[in-house]
């Protein structure tokens, strides 16, 4: 089997991330990257408003959640084949030309649905490849020891480009209309290219796939992760090591196909200790997170007569904590029995959701929202860091595109149910029951004892 070897410098790790240069060029890309979705997503939706209905305009908004679901499994198997660098790249590159394409057009004609509709597609599509190869990427430039620290900066990244996107691109809006924030949007987008190329790709060493031996399905398969290079070969390796997994007849290398790459995919997490009762936690929590934190809080902002700037204010004190809890782990880099620490944030966290629908006034629940923040930043990024510190390299795209299958597929479905639930029977206990849904992924996490002692390496 091929293996390509990596300069001693693309291997060796650059100290703490937050001083790590290579780790640092990928956070502005990153973020840069992030900050464009953003303003782009606010002029679509302004753009939207202007040409049709408002039930037009949110079709318009849903249609890139339906391909970025349906393809994400796909997505997986590409970035693990390509490697998550390329896969990155090229993915910034389309949606930076999808954006700027879009704005041309619109500064010689007036905006159309259709043409709306048609890049919120391309976005869908595009990020079905995206969020794989995002979350595989981590694990390839930093060391393990660093993986905590660089959740946390991805975190902060995030935030910092929540905060800034929106008025961006309705600085945008107000100077050139849609067009002028597509522009700013595609030129953002565009800028985390340059970036990303210079990124060096460290070497998966073997050990690297995820803790002990015993706590990993590679145990049970014998299978060992392949070696990757900084020139981009790692898709090769991953592609050629999946050609030689299950199915393949004795000294007879399996042909390799999209099929059987997904199947081996999801059987790996099937088996996996560690990883398929992780993921089952991640999505109760979801689950009974999303409904109460979006739909419901507004309702129950309208309910208690807290009004819009209210709401704002619950949902900043929400923000801030989250923006802590990443601060925290840049900080600190490592924290102690990860997974026990993921799971006691999430009950926490899950108590403070319930008692959110019962706090009297909007003070004490801006003080809520910032705990449950504070406890859901922490838990997110832990079993975030597990996952890339569990997953063998060769299938760590698959695992992050069924991780996020999970938060984007099934945890909005309980986004109208919520909203239905809170007219029947009210929030209090609409809230608590969903409280006990994302509880039960941290009873889970303590019940299963492989879950239960994972660790993050230090």
């Amino acid at each position: 089997m091929t293996t390509t070897v990596v300069p001693p410098a693309a291997q060796a790790p650059g100290g703490p991330a937050h001083r790590d240069g290579n780790v640092l060029r990928w956070l502005g890309a990153y973020a840069s990257s992030m900050i464009g979705d953003n303003v782009c997503y606010l002029a679509l939706s302004w753009a939207a408003v202007q040409s049709g209905t408002p039930a037009q305009a949110g079709l318009v908004m849903t249609v890139s959640a339906v391909p970025r679901v349906l393809l994400m499994l796909g997505g997986g198997v590409v970035a693990d084949r390509f490697g998550p660098r390329k896969v990155v790249i090229g993915s910034d590159a389309v949606r930076c030309l999808a954006v700027l394409a879009l704005a041309v057009l619109l500064f010689a004609t007036s905006p159309s649905l259709w043409l709306l509709a048609l890049l919120a597609l391309v976005f869908g599509m595009v990020d079905a490849v995206f969020m794989p190869a995002v979350g595989a990427l981590p694990a390839r430039i930093t060391s393990r020891d660093q993986l905590v620290r660089v959740q946390g900066m991805r975190g902060l990244a995030n935030r910092f480009a929540n905060v800034v996107g929106a008025p961006l691109g309705g600085l945008g809006v107000a100077l050139g209309g849609a067009a002028a924030a597509f522009g700013l949007a595609g030129m953002l987008i565009a800028a985390s290219v340059p970036l990303l190329v210079s990124v060096r790709m460290r070497e998966p060493r073997v050990g690297d796939e995820g803790g002990a031996a015993g706590t990993s399905a590679l145990a049970d398969t014998g299978h060992a992760p392949e070696a990757v290079g900084a020139d981009g070969a790692e898709g090769k390796a991953a592609g050629e090591g999946a050609a030689e997994r299950e199915g393949a007849a004795p000294g007879r290398p399996a042909r390799a196909t999209v099929r059987r790459d997904l199947v081996e995919g999801l059987r790996y997490v099937r088996r996996h200790r560690v990883l398929a009762p992780l993921i089952v936690a991640i999505a109760l929590v979801d689950l009974g997170f999303a409904g109460p934190l979006n739909v419901g809080l507004t309702l129950l902002a309208d309910r208690r007569g807290w009004g819009a700037s209210g709401m704002g204010w619950v949902l900043a004190g929400f923000g801030t904590g989250a923006g802590a809890a990443a601060l925290l782990l840049t900080v600190r880099g490592r924290l102690p029995h990860a997974a026990r620490l993921a799971a006691v944030a999430i009950l926490a966290g899950s108590v403070a959701i319930g008692a959110l629908a019962f706090v009297p006034n909007v003070v004490a629940a801006i003080g809520v929202a910032l705990l449950v923040g504070l406890l859901a930043g922490l838990s997110g990024a832990l079993c975030g860091a597990l996952i890339q510190t569990q997953s063998d390299p060769a299938y760590l795209g698959r695992v992050t595109a069924v991780s996020g299958i999970v938060s984007l597929g099934l945890a909005p479905l309980g986004m109208p149910l919520t909203a239905a639930a809170i007219g029947w029977w009210g929030t209090g206990p609409v809230f608590v029951t969903s409280a006990a849904v994302c509880g039960l992924g941290g009873v889970l996490a303590l019940g299963v004892r492989d879950l239960r002692r994972a660790e993050l390496p230090g």
